[in-house]
């Protein structure tokens, strides 16, 4: 088992771009193919065209169909063809570019299919994308159909799953409260409204503690874990509160200064094996890497208030502006990150360092990015499944957990055979997408705070 989950290198980072690129092409063909469903739209205010079901035969066809077009591919791609990640882009690629030649030679009618998504849907989309990828990879890592190049890393290296939690932070601060100028909550009210994550950080260490649930203790220490990471970049952005113009900077200077501190030999305290009996040693890569995830999530204040909160005189223009600017910043962000990744240090899940912050900035908007092409599909509408899971996301991530776990405790998953990996995997997903989809067929939203 230790062999299993340790000394792992990750992929390269020609890969990571391959299955960024794949998960959002996916997406996008089925936005293509809503429009040919037989079943009522209806028209929101900000001009987004919606798929709206009559009934709950209508609904349950098309989340299976949903579940068929984005998420099962999505699995396929994470294991049985992993190997054929290049090849499937660029049949993706094509065949996306065929299907918007061929609904571009056929007059669509603006009222009946409403005008191009709004870059709110477009930023539904990512953060769903992420989520989607995110939950199948929780439990596909337990399986050894899944590749190990695609899990965390120990040490350095550009795992697919290093990219999760930096992907989480950003996609949180993208709409955040701070994004949208609103004013922070005080420091009292910060710590009450993050009360739930606390709650369910010290869960998820009870419960791993009580049933003996294999932890790898070099990915956030002995005690710490992902929730208590979200909780102290809630508190630390309502204690130090500055307008979302000023935040990108401040990042990048939290960013540069903790990459200093690194190397000067903080990187070889939190790469060490040997810990303390205090608190802060047994934690150490929990609570260092706090300042990586701390900037990204400024950096992504600033680009989500720039970027689609400013007040712009028109939508299309607005949609314009922000493709360009996602395409460009995501091209730099690459560059940036091939550039310290050799020349300064390589890229670090483990300590979230400066290379690790370009990269997670680099994926990301090349999702957002590519997602926000939508604009040239005639007719397109964003999916039943994109929108319930939109609406729960954490509920959605609370529901994987769970689940992951169940399958854990009730089984030895790496013994387990790639046809009955695969399947139980499968089964994993269709619960995990009817159960969302009925929450919003319900009109059962689960928020905390």
């Amino acid at each position: 088992m230790k062999r299993f989950v340790s000394n792992l290198n990750g992929s390269s980072m020609l890969e990571i771009a391959a299955l960024s690129t794949l998960v959002p092409l996916l997406i996008l063909l089925r936005h293509s193919f809503a429009s040919d469903q037989i079943i009522e739209t209806n028209l929101k205010k900000n001009g987004d065209a919606v798929v709206r079901c009559k009934t709950l035969g209508d609904y349950t066809a098309t989340l299976v169909l949903d579940f068929l077009l984005i998420v099962l591919p999505i699995l396929l791609f994470l294991t049985v063809l992993a190997d054929w990640v290049y090849q499937w882009v660029i049949l993706m690629t094509l065949f996306l570019l065929f299907v918007v030649a061929s609904k571009r030679s056929i007059p669509f009618s603006p009222s009946a299919n409403g005008g191009p998504l709004s870059l709110r849907t477009n930023i539904s989309s990512y953060r769903v994308s992420m989520m989607i990828v995110t939950c199948l990879c929780i439990l596909a890592v337990d399986f050894r159909i899944f590749p190990r190049r695609y899990a965390k890393t120990e040490t350095y290296g550009t795992g697919l799953m290093d990219i999760g939690v930096g992907s989480f932070v950003l996609a949180n601060s993208l709409v955040s409260r701070q994004a949208r100028n609103i004013l922070s909550l005080k420091l009292h009210t910060a710590v009450q409204s993050t009360s739930p994550l606390l709650i369910l950080g010290f869960a998820r260490l009870l419960s791993t503690l009580g049933v003996n649930y294999q932890v790898h203790v070099g990915e956030y220490g002995v005690h710490w874990n992902f929730f208590f990471t979200l909780a102290a970049i809630s508190i630390l952005t309502s204690i130090i509160n500055v307008p979302p113009r000023y935040c990108g900077i401040l990042g990048l200077l939290i960013l540069v200064g903790y990459q200093g501190c690194l190397m000067q030999g903080l990187n070889l305290y939190l790469l060490s094996n040997e810990r303390g009996t205090d608190l802060i040693s047994q934690n150490k890569e929990g609570l260092f890497s706090i300042f990586g995830y701390w900037g990204i999530y400024l950096i992504g204040v600033q680009l989500g208030n720039f970027l689609f909160f400013q007040n712009q005189a028109s939508r299309m223009r607005s949609n314009k502006w922000a493709r360009i600017g996602v395409g460009i910043l995501s091209l730099l962000f690459w560059l940036s990150t091939m550039l310290i990744d050799r020349h300064v240090e390589r890229v670090s899940r483990r300590m979230c360092n400066l290379a690790y912050t370009t990269m997670v900035l680099a994926v990301n908007l090349q999702v957002l990015g590519i997602l926000m092409l939508s604009d040239f599909i005639p007719g397109s509408k964003t999916s039943v499944l994109e929108q319930a899971c939109n609406r729960n996301l954490l509920a959605t991530f609370l529901l994987a957990n769970v689940l992951t776990g169940l399958v854990n405790l009730s089984m030895n998953t790496l013994y387990a055979s790639p046809i009955t990996a695969l399947s139980i995997l499968i089964a994993y997903a269709f619960i995990l997408s009817v159960f969302i989809g009925l929450l919003d067929l319900c009109g059962i939203r689960l928020k905390f705070w």
